[in-house]
């Protein structure tokens, strides 16, 4: 993740959080357009992150959740004002568009897999978000009908001619999709932190919970023919992850239902 030196205003911040502006080296480490990240770079590390009032609880409680299983980030403090800002410990090492982890793209897609796998073995008991398919289904059916329709970034083997196309994939296969998997939600290389290759934790979590574990296989593979600039890792990283347990059409139904997020 790029890291850019900046010099905040401690005052545009909670009252809470300013003593920690003030005190350390900040580093603006974006994401994303939603949301600002900031690496406050003292004692190990803290992430500051802030987002509209309300678009963080979720990441937040879920953030906690996967801690507690020794696989996220330690959530220092979350508020919810104006903005909402949650404030964690950095995990060691970097995340997998790391250089040193894309020179190596075949062992990096074996880890992708291996985890992956790992993850979706993992029980789930006090999970925060029990049924991330309803979510998943509810958001979709809204987004059709407001006409929001893309499916410009996805491999050729998964596109669609039409929204039309896309619609009828979700409305014929979308009920197969079960809530019986703990996912990350948004498995993608950014997303994962390795400590010279061994798993150091997950982050940016919003969108986890248990779900179907197609929707973590779809972006495994997205993410590795969107980083890698190639979509010849799709096989191995299925082949890695284990075909037993791997539905190509759910896949195919995850991605018709991406195309209305």
């Amino acid at each position: 993740m790029r890291r850019t030196r900046c010099f905040p205003k401690a005052e545009d911040f909670p009252k809470a959080f300013q003593p920690l502006m003030e005190r350390y080296p900040i580093f603006s480490s974006n994401c994303s357009k939603a949301a600002k990240v900031w690496l406050l770079d003292g004692d190990g590390g803290l992430y500051l992150k802030a987002s509209a009032a309300g678009s963080l609880k979720t990441e937040a409680d879920m953030t906690r959740y996967f801690h507690s299983l020794g696989l996220g980030a330690e959530v220092l403090a979350y508020c919810s004002e104006e903005r909402d800002w949650m404030l964690t410990r950095r995990i060691p090492g970097e995340d997998c568009v790391f250089p040193d982890y894309l020179a190596q793209p075949k062992r990096l897609c074996d880890t992708l897999a291996s985890l992956l796998r790992q993850l979706h073995e993992t029980p789930f008991p006090g999970c925060p978000i029990l049924d991330r398919c309803a979510v998943y289904r509810a958001t979709v059916e809204r987004n059709h009908l407001a006409g929001h329709y893309d499916a410009a970034l996805f491999p050729d083997n998964w596109g669609f001619s039409s929204a039309d196309e896309a619609w009828q994939v979700v409305q014929t296969n979308g009920k197969y999709l079960k809530s019986d998997t703990l996912l990350h939600g948004d498995y993608c290389l950014p997303n994962i932190i390795l400590d010279k290759w061994n798993f150091s934790g997950f982050v940016d979590l919003e969108s986890s919970g248990v779900g179907d574990r197609h929707i973590d296989l779809f972006w495994g593979v997205w993410t590795l023919f969107f980083n890698m600039k190639t979509n010849a890792y799709c096989g191995r990283f299925l082949d890695a992850y284990g075909r037993d347990r791997v539905e190509p059409e759910l896949l195919r139904t995850v991605a018709a239902f991406e195309t209305f997020l």
